[in-house]
């Protein structure tokens, strides 16, 4: 082993050694990626170039257009969690399935699977549905391991489930890796792959993973029926009959109107991922400007019919100005556009002032800012930690030690696997996805592995590390909701049959790639 490629490990080690302390992940990378550069400049084993080419990979991280989607749903989410929609959710659900031995349960997967596909907030998610459910769940007699395992289970879905944060990051990591192997491999003209790919492959293991949570549960009902017995119908309310069937359709009118308002412009073409982020989050600003109207709500609804009826034009009619010829029909619709512009412009400016009178708003535009600086921060030094770590010849160094693994790429696969894993017990899945990444991505894929594939693979593994101990995000969230007669041995124990669910998940997305690429080809060819 060279000299600079032992810079290089131990560069790796440092980095771990100060994540597993807690220090701050941005300064750890570009700190760690400053020291050992300088060590191989004295030495001669590093080339100052590379520092000179952080401020171009800086600025090109700033201006790409996929990542502006991370904020943009970040807002989404929150603005969801603080419109009250999990808890109209849940306390629905709960009273729907609630009768049945393992129904509540089986709420709180059917709810997860729903704010995962419109919120994606793990943090979000865990606490809603921890302190609405888990203390029903507890009182009719739910063994609480179990409780909080399903819990903080179903509340990790939006890692998996579109339009997930995980995927956007996911989606420009993996199409960087593309590239780059294909370059490598002589190839100039690039397949492209999009983060619409990404959502389009994670949409089926997602709802795999939803269908397994619920077959365990009802498992777990007939196996043990006191671990999970029915809920009398008057726990959450007394709606029966076509009332009830009526509330069910209420609460899912807001959430499934924002799925498929987000999700459908992105896979259906219309909208890229950015634009349907967009879509997103002015859909839940509406969405908490309607909760909030009070006797003001047929101002919102208006500008909600304005944005529907604006789609339809869109999809039906010619818009385009400047013409010169247009029929009346055409001048009409342009007219009609105009006017569904200034109501739907109204309803917004509505729902933002009501907001902001609540103090809702400073308070979503506050935590939306602190999540996306965190998580630009780790971008921008993963950026330095990248190009220092190339610059030793680390990259090299790991290419050429997955090549010459026995077994081919499913010995390459099953390593990254496994280590991506182990690294979930202790780092975030940002780090991982900015740190591990980058190295592995491209070998695998020069041995000829599918890149949706590969990325919907690394997505359900990261979704394991919110439940690793000892950092696993939703175990902390779980703990803070559980009462205290709750021991954190028992949350640790409860999501170990979750952690095993997810890795089977894993495996049936790896015996089956179908799974992951059928959906994209279908949808883009």
């Amino acid at each position: 082993m060279t000299g600079n490629e032992i810079l290089a490990v131990c560069m790796m080690v440092v980095v771990f050694f100060f994540l597993a302390t807690g220090f701050p992940v941005a300064f750890a990378l570009a700190g760690s990626a400053l020291f050992f550069g300088l060590i191989g400049y004295v030495f001669g084993d590093f080339s100052t170039i590379f520092f000179g080419l952080t401020a171009n990979r800086i600025y090109g991280v700033m201006s790409n257009e996929i990542l502006i989607a991370v904020p943009l749903f970040v807002f989404m989410g929150i603005m969801l969690e603080r419109s009250k929609v999990a808890e109209s959710l849940l306390e629905t659900m709960g009273q729907a399935f609630g009768p049945i031995r393992g129904g509540l349960g089986v709420s709180v997967c059917v709810v997860g699977g729903l704010l995962a596909a419109s919120t994606g907030i793990v943090g979000a998610t865990v606490m809603a549905m921890g302190l609405i459910s888990l203390p029903v769940m507890l009182r009719r007699g739910y063994d609480p391991a179990h409780a909080c395992g399903l819990i903080a289970a179903c509340g990790t879905l939006g890692q998996i489930i579109p339009p997930s944060i995980v995927l956007v990051v996911l989606g420009d990591q993996i199409s960087n890796a593309n590239i780059q192997a294909q370059r490598a491999a002589g190839k100039f003209s690039v397949d492209p792959v999009s983060v619409g790919d990404l959502f389009a492959g994670a949409l089926i293991p997602g709802i795999i993973l939803v269908l397994l949570y619920i077959i365990w549960q009802l498992f777990l009902a007939w196996w043990r029926p006191n671990s999970a017995p029915a809920v009398p119908r008057g726990e959450f309310g007394i709606e029966t009959g076509w009332a009830l069937a009526w509330r069910v359709v209420q609460a899912l009118v807001a959430p499934v109107t924002l799925i498929l308002a987000v999700l459908g412009s992105i896979l259906g073409g219309v909208a890229t991922p950015t634009e349907g982020a967009a879509v997103g989050a002015v859909g839940a600003t509406m969405l908490g400007g309607l909760r909030a109207a009070g006797e003001r709500r047929v101002h919102v609804l208006l500008g909600a019919a304005c944005a529907l009826l604006l789609i339809i034009l869109t999809a039906t009619v010619d818009l385009r100005l400047g013409r010169d010829l247009t029929t009346t029909g055409q001048t009409i619709g342009i007219w009609l556009a105009m006017g569904c512009c200034a109501g739907f412009a109204w309803g917004l400016l509505v729902s933002l002032v009501l907001l902001h009178r609540q103090g809702m708003l400073a308070s979503v535009m506050r935590t939306t800012s602190k999540i996306s600086a965190m998580a630009f921060s780790i971008v921008i030094g993963a950026q330095i930690f990248s190009l220092v770590f190339r610059g030793l010849g680390g990259d090299d160094m790991v290419h050429e030690f997955l090549r010459e693994l026995p077994g081919g790429k499913w010995a390459a696969l099953a390593l990254v696997m496994f280590v991506m894993f182990i690294l979930g017990f202790a780092l975030d899945f940002l780090e991982i996805t900015f740190i591990v990444v980058p190295l592995v991505a491209p070998p695998l894929l020069a041995m000829g592995v599918d890149p949706i594939w590969l990325a919907i693979m690394m997505a359900v593994n990261l979704q394991t590390e919110f439940l690793t101990p000892p950092f696993g995000f939703a175990l902390f969230y779980i703990r803070a909701v559980a009462p205290a007669s709750v021991t954190t041995m028992q949350i640790y124990r409860g999501i170990v049959p979750f952690v095993c669910l997810q890795l089977v998940a894993l495996g049936i997305v790896a015996a089956f790639p179908a799974l992951a690429t059928w959906l994209p080809k279908l949808l883009y060819g």
